[in-house]
């Protein structure tokens, strides 16, 4: 609930703000006299501003701008992204872009004209590129009297490499800024506070930055990793006197990192420190529960650490992650509830300040206003409260409220370009945002709307209306939060049709120990027997086989009984009896089984995870969005039958057409192990609903998750004979059901192999078959992925280890092969090298497990085979050593290889990835479609005519720009490709159930003497 009771501060807040307003426009008048004469980076603010097509297209270019390497490049670039027809471009820009080469003077110009823009408005808004830089800016600012924090930019942490240079960088910088500070006379207004000498040194850190691996799901080790080296970055602080601030993150890590440093602060040794802060960000709904949590733990601590209280920095990526995975949004959706929530938390803040220091960061005059109103009016100490701001945003307001003798500190944010881009194109985002108080504040608002009370949105979550002129009391915990909605600041502009099962969203402690909860339930239940269902019972079969753990092949998950020919004879038997009664059942309740079956999988997510886990080797974040698909199968093929249940009317005077659909008859799914669950679900309630009666046939590897989804379709309701679960020999007793005259339609995902030969063996008519049978097949392939000049470098290694690495490189759409462009090959691959070296090899129930097993001993042993192959032909880049007791092989990576090499061409299946340079664009094309296969493909690239070029002449089915090439989600991205990968319509789209079903034409003469009983017929 929320308790509304009038704010004491609000006149005095009033006063502050005009005062602090009037100081930022002051001089107005002057600047609108040269406004005519901007340079360029306001100019490009300004045209940003005001054309939305422009500010995307802008960003974008300067998103990718530090990766070109030559003028010819940036010129190209500028044309092909302000040439965009969503552009609206001034004149003064749109002349200067028609040159017609790029190599041309206009185009050097051009060239040169931009870059040196984005270069000024990099340096608006970084402190330097070098740290010697860096302490000429905070020589300055220190002059202006303001104190500092810096921010080390870099690449993304995405190597145990990368990681420890983090560290070492920043036990250096604040060597060289504790040098350069014992040079520095004392300021007093920011050097001391009630009679203590405060740090000169702030250097502000990232926690995800200390480990490559960070993961909240592997909360203990990540601790353990993270913590090992914060407390060597304290120590060393400690020796030099410098103070360290922890910034807060994406939405995801934010439980995970206040955990970690609140026992970390708890331990003997930090427990007294006083120089040390954490950020909370106020557009998160749970922040203000956060603030609350911290009170209670800073009072039992005894010693005060500072809060940053921020409003945060991802709002777009969180959003639209939300919406992505279907997940309640957890950031406010409205601007002004933020500002209101930031309020509420600054008095929380401000009126515990004997508990928390209090760091208030903002640009917004009413937000800085209300907290120095609180300070005056409780006589908070100096010591305990600050503002802050970002360097070269709000210079004004900074100075203003420095004139008012407050402490200020800026945020001064040092590193190269490249790496700074993404906190410049933040930086910029902010600033041309259309709720930016900056840029209201430039536009010249009334007075009186700038400096308003926020008002808190009442569909907000955990919030009964209101201002945050009251005490907020919130009736959530901080995790009521719900599904996104349309704001002013984001839109969705096609909003998705079905709504996809979302994924556990780990982050959560609850999720986290339901996991391990059902880990341990599953492991009680493991070594049982699982046998045939044949006609609605469980059969007895002669040949049984073990279903073992590859991660430990000692422990027996269940043992699978194999139907014999006979007993296959009598499942198509009653298959072909119960199909009649099956047909005819309405649509309406062959559509409920499927419904109620995607139910009972969300009630046993956690269990058929486990099963998954520990059958088929897949890390819990591997198996977790596989129960996610195999119920947006059931939920979307049952959406799609009744679509398609009444067909499509053509009707004319004195007849009527109907074109209508039919099932097939028996039809027989053979489905692989890598996808235990998903495959099988989806291949066999594309099957059922359609009307036909379904034969399983699961690869005997993964029978046991095979049983779990029989289990879920016997509860549901799925009638004797319409669904029998046969698991079987796949060459004597499932070759003998593909040729068996009675089976109508066969739907295959496996190895190219056993395909063609089911193809070949189902072509072949058989003695009393009155049908051509109907084949789907999926069949892998040799997916690849392009890496262009222009791509980001971060954003491409990631999702080449996850595409090549994830679930050891099982899936069928894993990439097996990299192409890289000449120009950043090197770079790539060393980082490549060192990412893959980084990740945690070890048993798929291990939280910290990034690559587990292969699947069986057959398959290591061929996998074995191929890396001898490759050594022959290749140069071994990196092979990672592995562990014993399980199928594991350590992912390997083979630099250089020709396109022609054996490695190259064949699909292997396991942890093997060829690197291959090109020299150009068409080349890498040209690489990429070699092969027999055409299934998953990927691009990385910021250069738009190649992402335009990739999608007409990349020869695949599913085709990722910018994103990793596994795990395609239904309806979203319908799988399945053409060449030697497979035959038939995409799994999870629009056409999929056809292939199920026979079309039908009824054709009625309705005229009756000449009377034809259609209305509008005269």
């Amino acid at each position: 609930m929320v308790a509304l009771s009038p704010n004491p501060y609000e006149e005095k807040t009033i006063a502050i703000a005009r005062q602090l307003l009037s100081a930022t426009r002051e001089n107005r008048s002057f600047f609108a006299q040269i406004r005519d004469q901007m340079r360029w980076d306001d100019r490009l603010l300004g045209w940003a501003m005001s054309n939305p097509g422009l500010r995307v297209q802008l960003f974008r270019l300067i998103d990718c701008l530090p990766s070109l390497q030559s003028k010819a490049e940036i010129a190209r670039h500028l044309q092909e992204y302000l040439g965009d027809k969503t552009v609206e471009l001034p004149a003064a820009l749109k002349g200067m872009l028609n040159f017609a080469n790029p190599d041309s003077i206009p185009g050097q110009i051009a060239a040169t004209t931009l870059s040196t823009a984005v270069e000024t408005l990099a340096h608006k808004y970084i402190a330097g590129e070098t740290i010697q830089q860096v302490i000429k800016t905070i020589e300055r600012l220190r002059k202006e009297r303001m104190a500092f924090t810096v921010d080390l930019l870099g690449e993304a942490v995405i190597t145990e490499a990368e990681a420890q240079s983090y560290l070492e960088r920043y036990l250096e910088l604040m060597e060289q800024l504790t040098e350069a500070a014992n040079r520095w006379s004392t300021v007093e207004q920011i050097d001391l506070a009630d009679g203590e000498l405060l740090p000169k040194v702030q250097v502000s850190v990232k926690l995800t930055a200390f480990y490559s691996q960070f993961d909240p799901l592997d909360e203990k080790g990540s601790q353990e990793k993270v913590s090992d080296r914060i407390r060597r970055l304290l120590r060393r602080a400690k020796e030099l006197g410098a103070a360290v601030h922890f910034d807060m993150e994406q939405y995801q890590y934010k439980e995970m990192t206040l955990t970690i440093l609140k026992q970390l602060l708890m331990e003997e040794e930090f427990r007294t420190r006083s120089d040390i802060g954490v950020t909370l960000q106020a557009y998160l709904h749970d922040s203000h529960h956060d603030l609350k949590d911290l009170i209670a733990w800073a009072k039992e601590r005894g010693t005060p650490v500072t809060v940053r209280l921020v409003k945060g920095a991802y709002w777009d990526q969180e959003t639209i992650k939300a919406v992505q995975k279907n997940w309640k949004q957890p950031v406010f959706n409205d601007k002004e509830s933020t500002d209101a929530n930031f309020e509420a938390m600054t008095r929380l803040l401000l009126e515990n300040h004997e508990y928390l220091y209090a760091a208030i960061g903002s640009h917004n005059v009413r937000s800085q206003a209300q907290a120095m109103a609180i300070a005056q009016s409780l006589n908070i100490p100096r010591r305990r409260f600050e503002l802050q701001v970002l360097y070269g945003m709000a210079d004004k307001l900074a100075k203003a409220m420095v004139d008012q003798g407050y402490r200020v500190r800026v945020y001064c944010p040092y590193g190269e370009l490249i790496p700074g881009m993404s906190y410049l194109i933040r930086r910029l985002l902010e600033n041309t945002a259309n709720s930016s108080f900056l840029r209201q504040n430039l536009e010249e608002r009334p007075v009186e709307e700038l400096l308003a009370p926020p008002v808190m949105a009442p569909q907000e979550p955990g919030v009964e209306g209101g201002r945050s002129d009251g005490v907020i009391e919130w009736k959530s915990n901080g995790k009521d939060y719900h599904p996104i909605t349309p704001s002013p600041h984001y839109s969705i502009t096609s909003p998705l049709p079905f709504q996809n099962s979302p994924d556990t969203d780990y982050a959560g402690v609850a999720q986290r120990k339901q996991i391990g909860y059902a880990l341990q339930l599953v492991r009680q239940e493991l070594g049982k027997t699982y046998l045939p269902l044949i006609n609605g019972e469980f059969v007895q079969t002669e040949t049984c086989v073990d279903s073992l753990n590859p991660s430990n092949f000692q422990e027996k998950v269940g043992q699978i009984g194999l139907i014999s020919v006979d007993q296959a004879e009598q499942a198509i038997a009653a298959a072909r009896a119960a199909f009649p009664a099956w047909k005819r059942t309405p649509v309406k309740e062959r559509a409920a089984v499927l419904r109620r079956a995607a139910d009972l999988m969300e009630e046993r997510r956690q269990e058929l995870i486990a099963w998954m886990v520990l059958e088929t080797g897949k890390v819990v974040k591997e198996a977790d969005p596989e129960v996610s698909e195999a119920i947006d199968f059931c939920r979307y093929y049952a959406n799609e039958m009744e679509r398609l249940e009444n067909g499509i009317a053509y009707d004319y005077p004195g007849e009527t057409n109907r074109y209508r659909y039919q099932p097939r008859g028996v039809s027989l799914v053979i489905s692989p192990w890598n996808f235990p669950l998903a495959i099988p679900t989806g291949m066999t309630v594309a099957s059922l609903v359609a009307g036909n009666c379904t034969l399983l046939k699961p690869a005997e590897v993964s029978s046991v998750v095979a049983a779990k989804l029989t289990e879920i379709l016997v509860e549901a309701g799925i009638p004797k004979g319409v669904f029998q679960y046969v698991p079987a020999k796949g060459s004597t007793v499932g070759a003998h059901m593909v040729k068996h005259p009675d089976v109508h339609m066969i739907t295959f995902t496996g190895s190219q192999e056993v395909g063609c030969r089911i193809y070949a063996d189902a072509a072949i008519l058989q003695p009393g078959q009155r049908h051509l049978k109907r084949v789907v097949a999926e069949m892998g392939g040799k997916n690849a992925i392009i890496v262009d000049e222009s791509a980001d470098l971060d954003q491409a290694v990631q999702g080449v280890v996850q595409s090549a690495f994830g679930y050891s490189g099982q899936k069928c759409s894993a990439c097996s092969r990299v192409i890289v462009l000449e120009l950043i090959y090197d770079t790539f691959l060393r980082r490549l090298v060192e990412a893959a070296r980084s990740l945690n090899i070890g048993p798929a129930e291990h939280p910290s497990t990034r690559v587990g097993p292969v699947i069986d001993a057959s398959a290591r042993d061929r996998i074995k085979e191929y890396i001898e192959k490759g050594r022959v032909e290749c140069e071994v880049a990196l092979e990672m050593p592995a562990p014993d007791g399980g199928y594991f092989i350590g992912p390997v990576i083979f630099r250089d290889v020709s396109p022609k090499a054996v490695i190259a061409q064949e699909e292997i299946f396991g942890p093997v990835l060829a690197v291959m340079r090109a020299r150009t664009f068409d080349e890498a094309l040209e690489i990429a479609n070699g092969t027999r296969y055409a299934l998953t493909g990927g691009l990385y690239s910021r250069t738009p005519s190649h992402i335009e070029r990739a999608q007409q002449e990349f020869e695949v089915g599913n085709l990722y720009i910018n994103r990793g090439i596994t795990g395609a989600i239904v309806a979203r991205q319908p799988f399945g490709g053409f060449k030697l990968s497979g035959v038939g319509s995409k799994a999870g789209g629009p056409d999929y159930l056809l292939q199920f079903l026979e079309p039908k034409v009824v054709t009625e003469n309705v005229q009756r003497q000449g009377f034809a009983p259609i209305e509008g017929v005269d």
